[in-house]
């Protein structure tokens, strides 16, 4: 099997990261999450966590991005510098807005803060994605129990993820997994996740020589990918989060061969 090209150091930080996002997960209280299940507004592609009241706690979120900046200076003391000013930059204010910010994906805003405030790109995102997600997880367990399908194109249907996973299990059913809110939905083995598409002439898959346990579902109509694993090879099945981290050579493999993460439905008159 092909090694994953990410480092075991990598790996080993994303791991505590999960340890933590888990261990705050525990401390948010389950009544501050009010799911709503609108189906009709699930069938037009909006994420449940859209729908969803939740009761952030500001002071939580702002103890976790602390912790979150610890760990990567213990993992890495050269970030230290990077990371110093953060904890100024921070106040209730910001953290609402670095919350709505994460939760819709808003790239440009987060690359103008890094901007303004002399920080790395990637800094204030990957603080604030990481300090949201156990929201989005407790909000997926929740809600897992309802769901079953997804909207083609629509990504996650709890976080609004773009689709990019699935494994499979049993008899060889897809399962598709979102590795940010960690729920599951059942897919149809051939069938696009990003257009729809269910043609088998124009769903294809790239094999991976050595990796027997791993393909690429591409679509020709969209040029859109994602990522099949069969767990059932595995004899220990990782999360969907660290199965994503460790697949990552698909991605780079998917993409030298024309295809994206998000699939574009070509244009007809």
């Amino acid at each position: 099997m092909k090694k994953s090209v990410v480092s075991k150091e990598y790996q080993n930080l994303h791991k505590d990261i999960l340890k933590l996002q888990e261990k705050w997960k525990q401390s948010i209280n389950p009544e501050s999450i009010t799911p709503n299940l609108d189906k009709a507004a699930m069938s037009a592609g909006v994420p449940a966590a859209a729908l969803t009241a939740i009761d952030f706690d500001i002071s939580l979120f702002l103890q976790w991005i602390e912790e979150i900046k610890s760990l990567l200076i213990e993992n890495n003391p050269e970030l230290e510098p990077k990371l110093a000013g953060i904890s100024n930059l921070l106040n209730e204010e910001v953290a609402i807005r670095w919350i709505d910010e994460a939760f819709s994906f808003n790239q440009f805003y987060f690359g103008n803060f890094a901007e303004e405030n002399g920080l790395e790109d990637w800094i204030p995102q990957f603080l604030a994605e990481s300090a949201l997600r156990p929201y989005l997880q407790l909000t997926a367990e929740a809600v897992q129990e309802g769901i079953q399908r997804a909207v083609p194109g629509a990504g996650c249907p709890v976080c609004g993820e773009p689709a990019r996973l699935a494994v499979l299990e049993g008899e060889g059913q897809k399962v598709m997994q979102c590795p940010r809110c960690l729920v599951h939905w059942d897919a149809k083995r051939l069938e696009c996740a990003h257009c729809g598409n269910d043609d088998h002439k124009t769903i294809q898959f790239l094999t991976i020589e050595g990796d027997a346990a791993s393909q690429i579902q591409v679509c020709e109509e969209c040029k859109g990918y994602i990522k099949v694993i069969d767990t059932r090879q595995y004899l220990s099945k990782p999360s969907s989060a660290m199965l994503d981290l460790n697949t990552i050579h698909l991605d780079f493999i998917a993409q030298e061969n024309g295809y994206q993460a998000v699939g574009e439905k070509k244009l007809t008159n």
